[in-house]
């Protein structure tokens, strides 16, 4: 008999703070998000899709004790459910499952990662993050008023974001989804790689990863259903 998921159990508060800080930054860019949540052993991780980037984020936690389960939830009743106060283990009820979107059943492989040369360092990610931004609004002021449509924003946003990076078949789009959630920090020594399974392509930090299809791939939409984790 199966044995419905009550609860996990973080290795400390700050766990659930960090993860909670992922959680939020998720919500901002879809109120109603879901997130994907498997545990094995003492590790959880946690996939979402922020609409915004086309691009699949994990984050993963330290969980207290050996925890088995994979279900989908809503990211917002998770986020009220996590306890980031006091010192210690963090307890954490999860919420009631819900039918996920069609992204939850179509996670990068668990495993087979190589990684791949041509990634530029952090500090140069960064710099071109912040060009790109500022192309994109000189472009966005220089359209005629006729023009001004979001079919025309989202020309110039594709123009921009799918350009690739380095030597890399890797699209900005996924570096500024890691810039915005807050897995490619300003810090001294900070590791990044890319990583390449299959069609798949993930770029890793100490904060978490983004992952997508290649662009010899078929897209999100057009994956055959595997199940990963980070």
């Amino acid at each position: 008999m199966t044995v419905p998921v009550r609860s996990a159990r973080f290795a400390d508060v700050r766990e659930a703070a960090d993860l909670a800080a992922f959680l939020g930054r998720l919500l901002h860019y879809d109120r109603a998000a879901a997130v994907r949540l498997q545990a094995g052993g003492g590790a959880l991780a946690v996939f979402g899709r922020p609409p915004s980037f086309e691009v699949l984020a994990i984050r993963t936690a330290r969980l207290s004790g050996a925890h088995d389960f994979d279900v989908t939830v809503s990211a917002g009743e998770l986020l009220e459910a996590l306890d980031t106060e006091g010192a210690g283990e963090a307890a954490c009820p999860l919420p009631a499952p819900v039918t996920g979107p069609p992204w939850a059943g179509l996670l990068p492989p668990r495993s087979g990662w190589q990684e791949r040369p041509g990634l530029p360092d952090p500090a140069d990610l960064r710099t071109r993050l912040t060009a790109a931004v500022a192309e994109f609004r000189s472009r966005d002021a220089a359209l005629p008023e006729d023009r001004r449509t979001r079919a025309e924003r989202d020309l110039i946003g594709h123009d921009i974001w799918s350009r690739t990076v380095g030597d890399t078949e890797l699209p900005l789009r996924a570096v500024h989804a890691a810039q915005s959630l807050g897995f490619l920090r300003p810090a001294p020594d900070f590791p990044v790689a890319l990583l390449t399974a299959g069609s798949w392509l993930r770029l890793r930090t100490p904060f978490g990863s983004i992952a997508l299809r290649g662009a010899g791939g078929a897209g999100l939409g057009a994956l055959a259903v595997t199940v990963g984790t980070a």
